[in-house]
């Protein structure tokens, strides 16, 4: 006899309830999707935009050290973890804290740091559309930032390579080469002051003096003198795709620019097409957004190697300035690009493997992926580099001197060596299409991260309207990255990329450490990792376990303490940030970690001592891999609700349904 819809009599007579069926959760239709799509998470923009200039702010190969290091103690281990929690529960990374909800907090967390780096992230997109859009208009001519000369220049800029003076056999002619080089006021009152020194006899000139003595003897006089010259591409990119020049600073950004607006919007319908489905479509699209950049980086190094100066870059890139090691803040912009480029924090690790089958290889995929990651990063800075060092030759600077450091090094180094292709439209459109293809990669999972975050919550309601709740939230997006498109922009996206993730990542990253190793138990967690991947060897064990439990936890503290002792506020160029628009940067910092003191209270609130104890509803999802172990939480219908005959659900746990709703 049935009491209702949901309640039946059991066979001892005792009333059960039977949970309402839960819309299945999407899986990964071949190990291929996922791998892809974690290479195409981790190999995006940071290692051809902000992997290069991390290198150029600090000393050039003197950070591949600290670099590496930070890899193997913090990067690797906290990706695997990462992975096979989230294989382990096939949950999003807000549910997936029924394992501590204490720590429920971390996971809102993860979503919030998503959220704003996708807010800038789809910016570098747009501008990357913009450059596609004007290569493709150019293809029977030349990318107008190969030349100077366009209304857009000033003086400055410079596409001449830097005269060979060894090869000059008129005095005359070096003269006049040298002096073009530098400030002709500026060189006449130095020479008078020579004159008055009695260094020079009177009524010497330039040309009297000669350019043997004027490079040689008295070169270090002339040392003011110098004229700084820009290249024609980092005009184009300063003075007509941003007209940085006429914002007045982040107290007056400017009007907003409606060709970068039109190209965010599009970036962002990519994005909604990208994920209308889920990881339905997004799994398809890696498979060519994660291999074609390899090509096109491949054909740029090839090129760079072939220009004048590439050398010198080369050795700026290659050769460590070892007192640099000294600097703390060298050592904590690697570890934050280890985070940011692995994309370890962001929640969207967690969030892929969680639509992974559950005997999957997790811990061969974190191998495979944090290698190819790390090893793209420095592939790409061998072509970048190379192109910077032929800009240094054009513009007689050093090469730490070429160009601003900043996302803009990805719209000025590369532009430049691709103006010197033959066809160079072409090879633009293709570059620039990589770009898009890189940066959509790392998009699509924040924004799934976001997305599948939330679903978790609400699976009944927002995954049976999964298109239009994906397009809302690209809308959202759009509209609150419209602020990035105005002349002074580029300050605010500095601004976010700058504190949106950085330390935050680092302190999330050792609250899953603790909460996991220390609280649920490190022999719980290797015990429900080899549930999934096979008994491991002791040698396994003897990396992973004490990384988890000392050294990690130990560097992310002291990078964390060492960084805070010797904070460097946000520039842009010569633009430093006033104390107004750091107070907002540490804002978006902290948001965050507020999440989780407020998520630590909910759950104090709500469970009180229990707050620390694994909810009912913790374990593999699918019944057939819970085991002995998980047997009983039955918080929800384990195999997906697909038969309604599946696993009663009764009163007393049918509670844990909705307890992570706000």
């Amino acid at each position: 006899m049935l009491v209702n819809a949901n309640n039946q009599i059991r066979r001892d007579g005792s009333e059960h309830t039977r949970h309402k069926k839960e819309v299945t959760r999407e899986k990964w239709d071949r190990k291929l999707d996922f791998i892809l799509s974690c290479v195409g998470f981790a190999v995006g923009l940071g290692n051809v935009w902000r992997f290069p200039y991390l290198c150029y702010r600090n000393g050039g190969g003197a950070f591949l050290v600290p670099y590496v290091i930070m890899l193997v103690i913090a990067g690797m281990p906290i990706f695997f973890f990462e992975l096979a929690l989230g294989q382990f529960s096939s949950e999003g990374p807000i549910t997936i804290w029924k394992v501590n909800p204490l720590f429920y907090g971390v996971g809102w967390g993860m979503v919030v740091v998503s959220g704003l780096v996708c807010i800038y992230y789809n910016v570098i997109i747009m501008y990357a559309i913009y450059y596609m859009f004007v290569s493709l208009v150019n293809l029977d001519g030349e990318v107008p930032w190969k030349y100077c000369g366009q209304p857009w220049n000033t003086d400055a800029c410079r596409n001449e390579s830097f005269p060979d003076f060894a090869s000059m056999e008129n005095e005359t002619q070096k003269v006049s080469s040298w002096l073009y080089l530098n400030n002709q006021s500026c060189v006449n009152s130095t020479i008078s002051e020579l004159v008055t020194a009695g260094l020079v006899n009177a009524g010497r000139s330039a040309y009297d003096i000669g350019y043997g003595n004027l490079s040689d003897t008295f070169s270090d006089n002339f040392t003011d003198c110098a004229r700084t010259f820009e290249s024609s591409s980092e005009q184009y990119w300063t003075r007509f795709v941003l007209r940085y020049h006429e914002a007045n600073g982040l107290e007056d950004v400017g009007n907003v620019s409606l060709k970068n607006v039109i190209c965010l919007f599009l970036a962002w319908i990519l994005v909604f097409f990208c994920l209308m489905k889920g990881i339905k479509s997004s799994g398809k699209v890696v498979y060519f957004t994660a291999t074609f950049p390899y090509l096109l980086i491949t054909v740029l190094l090839i090129r760079g190697l072939t220009l004048p100066g590439h050398k010198e870059g080369i050795e700026f890139y290659m050769i460590p300035e070892w007192e640099k090691l000294k600097d703390i803040k060298v050592w904590s912009d690697a570890a934050t690009q280890i985070f940011y480029s692995l994309g370890v924090a962001f929640g969207g690790l967690a969030c892929m493997s969680s639509y992974n089958r559950f005997n999957n290889n997790c811990w061969r995929d974190s191998v495979i992926v944090a290698v190819i990651n790390c090893g793209t990063s420095i592939y790409a800075g061998f072509a970048i580099f190379s192109l910077l060092g032929f800009m240094a030759y054009q513009t007689n600077q050093e090469v730490k001197d070429v160009a601003d450091s900043g996302p803009g090094l990805a719209f000025v180094a590369y532009p430049e060596g691709l103006a010197q292709l033959p066809v160079s439209a072409l090879w633009s459109l293709l570059f620039f299409f990589m770009i898009i293809t890189l940066g959509l990669d790392s998009q699509m999972v924040m924004m799934e991260t976001v997305i599948g975050g939330i679903t978790d919550i609400y699976p009944n309601v927002l995954r049976k309207h999964k298109s239009l709740f994906v397009f809302v939230c690209c809308m959202i997006g759009f509209l609150l990255g419209i602020p990035l498109t105005t002349k002074g922009g580029i300050l605010v996206l500095t601004m976010f990329d700058w504190y949106s993730g950085s330390y935050n990542l680092m302190i999330l990253s050792l609250c899953e450490l603790i909460a996991i190793c220390y609280i649920y138990g490190i022999k719980q967690f290797m015990s429900d990792i080899e549930m999934m991947i096979g008994k491991r060897l002791i040698i396994f064990w003897c990396y992973y376990l004490p990384m988890w439990m000392v050294i990690t936890p130990v560097a992310i503290i002291f990078i964390v303490v060492m960084s805070g002792v010797n904070y460097t506020p946000a520039y842009y160029g010569d633009y430093h940030f006033p104390p107004w628009a750091e107070g907002i940067g540490w804002v978006l910092a902290m948001l965050p970690l507020l999440c989780v003191i407020i998520g630590a209270i909910f759950a104090l609130v709500k469970f009180g001592p229990e707050a620390i104890k694994p909810r009912p509803g913790w374990g593999p999802r699918p019944e057939e891999d819970r085991g002995d172990t998980f047997k009983e939480n039955l918080g929800y219908e384990a195999s997906g609700g697909e038969n309604e005959n599946d696993i009663p659900y009764s009163i007393e746990n049918r509670k844990y349904a909705n307890e992570f709703r706000m």
